[in-house]
């Protein structure tokens, strides 16, 4: 009995080792964040290529994929990872509204009726719009249900710099929750990967990705705020304030005017998701104030971003930029990259990231 016990134990020590060695590097990591006083992070749960995040209200967390193909749900307490579907094409935004999960699938969005009573048995998905464009660049999309109950889908530009003759690219539209009265609400948007709305105002503010190859500097990622339906963001003519196009600024149409960004981010940051803090957790400076990640840069000499920052907002108007979580990259090395946040009901955050395959819970005590 004892020669069966110690084959037992040489076949599963390499498993057991390899386990041991992967939440030592997790603690490793993680132990490399820089917060502000007070505030800590844990590892929250262990989601393969974390993208876009929804907390339902008994504490489910839903999380969408790009690369993966996959949907998660993890449940509250236990911290269960279950995959709801998979084979998808890049979804990488979920929302949910009475009950029902809607997620992106690029020219598609999906409905999950009555999800959480049924996480182990998941619905097949209803099909409620095929109608978006099936490009693939810029093609994965965040989604968010708005205080009007309409779903907002943001159509990215089918490329690095262009002018599409279809309105649909560069903007934000909205449907009705069965998929129809698509609109138009904003254009002139090269790709915004996060939005939310004013908890007291209940204005729309977003992230804008800006253009590549313009060198290091410029032009700058942005975030904005929409006051009225129709307005135009710039792209591709104009970027942040008044860095105009080299290639489209000639083109613009005669009495162009655009919005300008509430904030001007660094260059190729690829700022993302993006939420208020609504919570009670946090320091009084933080409440109302927009949390947001910094994907990174891919095509910068230095690398930059990989980062959690914040911005106060007062009044309507945004406030100076701040790191809030850094240490995702190490000189000119990162081992994660912050995707998106999510405010959960005891005031901590979560921070989603595709790269370490990890949702983050960062608290304050």
């Amino acid at each position: 009995m004892k020669i069966k016990y110690y084959f037992l134990l040489l076949l599963f020590l390499p498993l057991f080792s390899a386990c041991q060695n992967d939440d030592e590097n997790s603690k490793r990591d993680i132990n490399k964040i820089e917060l502000p006083a007070g505030f800590h992070i844990e590892v929250y749960a262990d989601v393969p290529n974390a993208r876009a995040m929804v907390l339902a209200d008994d504490g489910t967390l839903f999380v969408g994929s790009r690369a993966e193909g996959k949907v998660h749900a993890i449940t509250a307490g236990e911290r269960k990872v279950i995959v709801i579907d998979e084979n998808i094409s890049s979804p990488a935004g979920v929302d949910l509204l009475n009950g029902d999960l809607y997620v992106s699938a690029v020219s598609r969005i999906l409905k999950y009726p009555d999800i959480l009573k049924q996480l182990d048995n998941p619905p097949e998905p209803v099909v409620i719009t095929d109608q978006y464009p099936d490009e693939a660049s810029h093609g994965w999309k965040f989604i968010k249900f708005g205080p009007d109950d309409k779903l907002y889908v943001p159509v990215g530009a089918p490329c690095n710099i262009c002018l599409s003759q279809d309105s649909i690219f560069a903007s934000i539209t909205r449907i009705s929750k069965d998929g129809s009265n698509m609109e138009i609400i904003a254009h002139g948007i090269r790709n915004t990967v996060g939005f939310d709305w004013h908890p007291e105002t209940g204005v729309l503010w977003f992230t804008e990705n800006g253009r590549d190859r313009m060198g290091d500097y410029k032009p700058p990622d942005e975030i904005n705020k929409l006051t009225e339906i129709g307005q135009h963001f710039g792209y591709p003519y104009v970027h942040g304030d008044s860095v105009t196009d080299p290639q489209f600024w000639q083109k613009k149409p005669q009495g162009f005017e655009w919005q300008k960004p509430e904030v001007n981010l660094a260059a190729h940051v690829a700022a993302l998701g993006m939420r208020f803090y609504t919570g009670d957790m946090f320091p009084q400076k933080y409440h109302n104030g927009i949390f947001f990640a910094e994907h990174g840069s891919w095509n910068r000499s230095s690398k930059i971003g990989y980062r959690v920052m914040f911005v106060p907002v007062h009044n309507g108007i945004a406030g100076k930029k701040e790191i809030f979580a850094s240490g995702w990259l190490q000189g000119e090395e990162y081992w994660g990259r912050p995707v998106d946040v999510e405010i959960m009901s005891d005031g901590s955050v979560l921070v989603s990231d595709d790269y370490a395959g990890k949702v983050y819970r960062v608290y304050y005590e």
